[in-house]
């Protein structure tokens, strides 16, 4: 990507968005630790691992789907691109790799710039597809929201997701189940919560808000340690909506975070389903909604199997040397955007399932006090002599004359000695096991060559040249078109109450057509 001074200007602007929004996350949310793995030395290995690695398998991808592409797939259903791990983690850990590099002396803030902003300008792009229906950036930018879904897939759900009471059937599976899905996600993870995500809220009426919550890599696939666990799973990604009475959603962040009036509990809960999607499905694909009563058996042997793959990871993690925690924690977070590659067709885990070599020369000097005290100055007390800027500087939260992410200095478009980039790819290595199992999806566990083949022939309906662009806005004067119809059917395939209805419902027309 040529750097000019457009680019420049935006990728600077996005870094100091980025860098505000994660301060901000960072000094209102819990501190990130467990007595098991060793979390804040992983995370810095990872920043160090992304530094590096994205931004050529982000090229790499861009030769066959753009990052655009990918925010209009994303938004369509539940992917891991999402909030937290595309729109935030992507930019943000990219960066506090070239911040650590550069308070450790190893870089220039002008070494690298045309990685930065291409990684910038892939972001800007794929948040913007992805925010499409809010038309933000991120999720800051509207006020903590995110509202991502089109009324098509919202009328969906409020038609087909099943009424409970507390301590009926189904409102006692879904809540064991969300609460044994957390737990074991939180483990799979290595003790983090990159695969949880919720988004919205979206407004249900009558006291009643939507909040669409998610958890990705539940069973065999891309993490090697999980060969063997969740065999019975036959989902890798689930995704429950949950309707809410008397409950106000005035947060939900970057993180994927939430924070409610009253605070959440599952006696509000009035409403609930269940779904799937991954990068071979046609947006969200129900599981077991054919009635209530089979949704209940679902979820409960779902929450079986959970609990019992929870139990079988313990066993498993527990023999772990620290070393391999490292690597399966850095491997947790920097590879939060391997999904791209999965859209794609070429996810290779030679490329992403593995430790670059320029970033496991850090593991010496990672120990648990230098990580504890190294993030500590990195994200939180920002006290790195990179991130000091002038004394007349006033920080948009701490007010004070720092930044958490160094912007690009203007000087590289004179030209100079700086270095364009980290390069190529180089050797990659792990001290965990290889990877063995199959990849859990939703046409069935397969080997990876099947898995890249299908994905690569594949593009949902949705995303046909006919229908990509035609957004709610576009709807509001074209309802009557046989257009509109065969876009809103397509959302309406596989849905109990609402198939072949087409466009021109209102939220007064579901009551009526709603099938118990």
């Amino acid at each position: 990507m040529k750097l000019d001074y457009v680019r420049l200007l935006g990728a600077n602007e996005l870094i100091r968005k980025i860098s505000d929004t994660t301060y901000w996350l960072c000094i209102t949310r819990t501190v990130q630790e467990s007595k098991l793995f060793p979390v804040p030395s992983y995370m810095l290995l990872s920043y160090l691992n992304a530094f590096y690695r994205w931004p050529e398998l982000l090229r790499k991808v861009e030769r066959v789907i753009s990052a655009e592409e990918c925010g209009d797939r994303a938004r369509e259903a539940s992917l891991k691109l999402n909030t937290v791990n595309a729109a935030w983690c992507l930019p943000a850990f990219y960066l506090l790799g070239r911040e650590l590099l550069m308070a450790l002396g190893l870089l220039r803030n002008d070494d690298a710039a045309e990685d930065v902003a291409y990684v910038m300008d892939f972001t800007r792009r794929f948040n913007l597809a992805y925010h499409r229906g809010d038309a933000h950036l991120t999720n800051k930018d509207f006020g903590d929201r995110s509202q991502l879904l089109p009324e098509r897939t919202l009328q969906v759900f409020e038609a087909d997701l099943f009424e409970v009471q507390p301590g009926d059937r189904l409102h006692t599976a879904a809540t064991q189940l969300t609460s044994q899905l957390a737990q074991y996600s939180f483990l799979a993870h290595c003790e983090c919560r990159i695969g949880i995500h919720n988004s919205g809220p979206y407004r249900f009426g009558d006291g009643r808000e939507l909040l669409v919550r998610d958890w990705f890599d539940l069973a065999e696939g891309d993490y090697p340690w999980l060969d063997g666990i969740a065999t019975g799973l036959p989902h890798n990604n689930l995704s429950i909506p949950v309707v809410l009475c008397g409950t106000h959603f005035h947060l939900v962040d970057d993180w994927g975070s939430f924070e409610c009036e009253p605070a959440y509990s599952a006696d509000n809960v009035v409403a609930v389903g269940l779904y799937t999607s991954d990068a071979l499905t046609e947006g969200y694909q129900p599981v077991a909604m054919e009635d209530r009563d089979t949704l209940a058996a679902t979820m409960e042997r779902y929450r079986d199997i959970v609990k019992q793959a929870t139990a079988d990871l313990w066993k498993r993690i527990a023999g772990w040397s620290r070393d391999q925690m490292m690597d399966g924690g850095a491997l947790v977070y920097s590879t939060v955007v391997k999904d791209f590659a999965h859209l794609a067709g070429i996810y290779d885990p030679a490329e992403w399932m593995c430790i670059d070599e320029r970033a496991a020369r850090f593991k010496p000097m990672l120990n648990d006090e230098y990580g504890r005290d190294a993030l500590g100055e990195l994200v939180g007390l920002l006290s790195v002599p990179t991130q000091q800027v002038n004394e007349y500087s006033m920080a948009r939260t701490s007010n004070a004359a720092h930044h958490m992410m160094s912007a690009l200095p203007y000087s590289v478009l004179a030209g100079g000695g700086f270095a364009p980039g980290a390069g190529p790819l180089q050797p990659g290595s792990s001290s965990l096991p290889p990877k063995t199992g199959a990849y859990t999806t939703s046409r069935g566990r397969l080997e990876l060559a099947e898995y890249n083949r299908l994905a690569a022939d594949f593009r949902p309906r949705a995303q046909a040249p006919e229908f990509r662009y035609l957004d709610d806005e576009w709807v509001k004067s074209h309802w009557r078109t046989p257009q509109a119809d065969a876009l809103y059917r397509l959302s309406q395939e596989h849905s109990r109450s609402l198939r072949g209805q087409g466009a021109g419902l209102r939220r007064a027309d579901l009551a009526r057509l709603k099938k118990p």
